[in-house]
């Protein structure tokens, strides 16, 4: 295990798959106590033990983004177990929309937007004051390159990425002289468990993906992992307000 982040404490949320599982095992690898956070009962204490195993610390709880009693006892656990919080990664998402945008439905719409935008606002809406009583921190926030342009067949979901850099970068500026930093990371495709699951439905899915990225392959989850912890780190001391395409030269074609 490594020390970067020695008696720090980070909450991931999403954190029982996928580059929520691998941002919460980077996290405990350089020090910190990690909050293990997901609606996935099983597979987030499963994280949570893993990270014991291997000689870190962390802790799981059930959070539900879109309910904000589940966010208030996140953030309360952090400051009522270990008296801090120091990081945070809003890593929580959903991604159901698969029809172009006349062809969608209100519930659909409502449903997206609670768990990726309001998840996203409530979360910092709790984290941002614990982290004003000791004037630092650090907040990462997922969003996607569809947040960044166009996303056919994905109005919704691109609606709310582009929502959560709106949020991003809004609370980097009102905080800034805070001592906390407000940024987000805006991925490709990655290669999670979902992915494989959609591509095993449709193999033309993966040959898409690959293809769209100029480096020939799917980003891995390890990879936006390195960038959260970097955006956390006291190397990023100067970088606020950014959404960091994470996307292998997608965005500059």
């Amino acid at each position: 295990m490594g020390q970067k982040f020695e008696n720090r404490v980070a909450i991931v949320t999403g954190a029982a798959a996928g580059i929520g599982k691998s941002t919460a095992l980077a996290f405990a690898e350089q020090g910190a106590t990690v909050i293990v956070a997901d609606i996935d009962e099983k597979a987030g204490e499963a994280v949570a033990g893993q990270i014991v195993e291997l000689g870190g610390k962390a802790q799981f709880i059930r959070c539900d983004v879109t309910k904000d009693a589940d966010v208030e006892a996140m953030v309360a656990l952090a400051v009522n177990d270990y008296g801090r919080l120091d990081f945070a990664f809003n890593n929580a998402g959903i991604e159901i929309e698969h029809s172009k945008l006349a062809e969608g439905n209100e519930s659909e719409f409502d449903r997206i937007m609670d768990v990726n935008v309001k998840g996203v606002w409530r979360c910092m809406k709790h984290q941002i004051p614990v982290m004003l009583a000791r004037d630092e921190g650090a907040i990462v926030n997922t969003a996607s390159i569809a947040g960044l342009g166009a996303a056919p067949k994905m109005s919704i979901y691109s609606a709310s990425k582009h929502a959560v850099i709106g949020l991003t970068k809004s609370a980097a500026v009102e905080y800034a002289k805070k001592g906390i930093r407000v940024n987000a990371v805006c991925p490709a495709v990655i290669d999670t468990d979902m992915f494989r699951r959609a591509a095993e439905s449709d193999p033309r899915k993966a040959e898409y993906a690959a293809a769209m990225h100029p480096v020939g392959r799917l980003g891995k989850p390890e990879e936006i992992a390195g960038a959260v912890l970097y955006l956390c780190s006291d190397e990023a001391a100067f970088t606020t307000g950014v959404a960091l395409p994470l996307d292998g030269g997608a965005t500059s074609v």
